[in-house]
């Protein structure tokens, strides 16, 4: 199907058929969201009604975040925040644990294929719980989607992980979430089909041990977000995570 995001690719899986997600250019995405006079993008736009409220959607060459990226080199970010204390959650859906270690730790240490065995409580997972202030130098190099919903106030969620890693399903407020490198397969449902899972197995696991059973009515919306991808998901909406690859991403939760 034309436009449809490349998707399956995990070491030895066989990939499954991707069910109907949409996917928008920049100038749809333009068209559909107001323009200036002289036809640019107009400032501040809203989300198109189209799926603001009701379905995600792949976004594509909105922003120029080489600079960012550039940024975020195991090299660059161990010099600028190897002393910095981050805090990781466990890999469940509830996030129960925290555990706080200095970032060159993580890196070194814990930055490691996913173990198809582990369950979610013995995985720690370094995504969100960001300091604002001490990583305020990198975040200001990063351009979010130029859409907003009213009413709400974006909010910065940074992580980095290995290949295999991710969060099981879980729900919450609207928002983007970009793959600066590696690659992230999502797996989404709507509000009001809760998905056959298991809260505290990976999604790998769920991939392996629940995914091959499902029929295909029962089958998540899923796709592949590759780096500078970004993919929009609406509130409320069911969604599972795996990164492909080491990955560093960034998300930004409209709150």
């Amino acid at each position: 199907t034309p436009g449809l995001p490349r998707g399956g690719r995990l070491m030895a899986l066989e990939a499954q058929p991707l069910l109907w997600l949409a996917l928008w250019t920049l100038a749809v995405l333009a068209r559909s969201s107001g323009e200036d006079a002289d036809g640019g993008p107009g400032r501040d736009p809203a989300l198109p009604s189209s799926y603001a409220f009701s379905r995600p959607v792949i976004l594509q060459g909105l922003t120029d975040n080489s600079r960012f990226r550039d940024l975020c080199t195991r090299q660059r970010l161990l010099a600028s925040f190897g002393d910095s204390v981050v805090r990781l959650s466990t890999a469940n859906t509830y996030s129960y644990q925290k555990v706080d270690l200095p970032f060159e730790k993580y890196v070194e240490q814990m930055l490691h294929p996913q173990d198809p065995i582990s369950m979610g409580n013995d995985t720690l997972y370094f995504f969100g719980d960001n300091n604002f202030t001490e990583w305020a130098s990198l975040f200001r190099h990063y351009s979010p989607p130029p859409f907003s919903l009213l009413g709400t106030t974006p909010a910065y969620s940074f992580g980095i992980a290995g290949a295999g890693s991710g969060v099981p399903f879980h729900w919450h407020g609207p928002g983007f979430s970009e793959v600066i490198y590696g690659r992230k397969r999502w797996f989404l449902y709507p509000p009001e089909k809760t998905p056959k899972f298991h809260p505290n197995k990976t999604t790998l696991a769920w991939l392996q041990d629940t995914y091959p059973a499902l029929t295909p009515s029962a089958r998540p919306l899923e796709c592949t977000i590759q780096a500078g991808e970004v993919l929009y998901f609406p509130d409320r909406w069911w969604h599972a995570t795996l990164n492909l690859d080491t990955s560093v991403f960034i998300s930004t939760f409209l709150g």
